[in-house]
């Protein structure tokens, strides 16, 4: 999608004054971008996910230090230029457990068929559809709707409960509701 730059000078003026909805446009509009831009970079789907999804996170927390003069793109690829650099840093002083791409296919093949007491419910309230469409998502994703949505987590203790920043969890989530928007539309 196109848009002019004052639509996008305009959301990011709003984002700087915590616009939930221009935090949401900059997301959608750049994910894209970065992501790629990551992909090329470390050549592995799930890394290029976490890194642009940190990048997101660094970058709205620092939205007010951004120069209206410089591109918005090109702040953030900086941004996510970074943080990959320290993510190579941080795998290069630990131990690296990547299990094989083989080994990664096999654990998606494995389906659990024994339906939870959430899934029950779902059921009975017939809900069951979109249950099916939240499986579809990265087991990341179905983490961060399943303590949202399922436990009625609030944002900070979803970030306690997975090790991870509150602005990652708020990212991820914004992420995997619109992946999920994407598979129920397509079905």
């Amino acid at each position: 999608m196109k848009i002019t730059k004052e639509i996008l000078i305009a959301n990011i003026q709003k984002a700087k004054e915590g616009n939930q909805v221009s935090f949401n446009f900059l997301l959608h509009y750049f994910w894209s971008d970065v992501y790629n831009y990551q992909l090329k970079r470390t050549k592995n789907e799930n890394d290029a996910e976490d890194i642009t999804i940190q990048s997101f996170s660094k970058a709205f927390d620092k939205i007010n230090t951004f120069n209206e003069k410089y591109q918005f793109k090109t702040w953030l690829i900086t941004i996510s230029k970074n943080i990959h650099i320290d993510f190579i840093r941080k795998n290069k002083t630990s131990i690296n457990l990547s299990s094989s791409q083989s080994q990664e296919a096999e654990a998606y093949k494995i389906i659990d068929d024994n339906p939870t007491p959430e899934d029950k419910i779902i059921m009975e309230q017939n809900l069951a559809k979109l249950l099916l469409d939240i499986k579809q998502l990265k087991p990341k994703y179905q983490e961060v709707i399943h303590l949202r949505y399922f436990k009625e987590l609030s944002y900070k203790e979803i970030s306690d409960e997975i090790n991870e920043p509150m602005n990652n969890v708020k990212i991820k989530l914004l992420r995997a509701k619109k992946i999920l928007a994407e598979i129920i539309n397509k079905s």
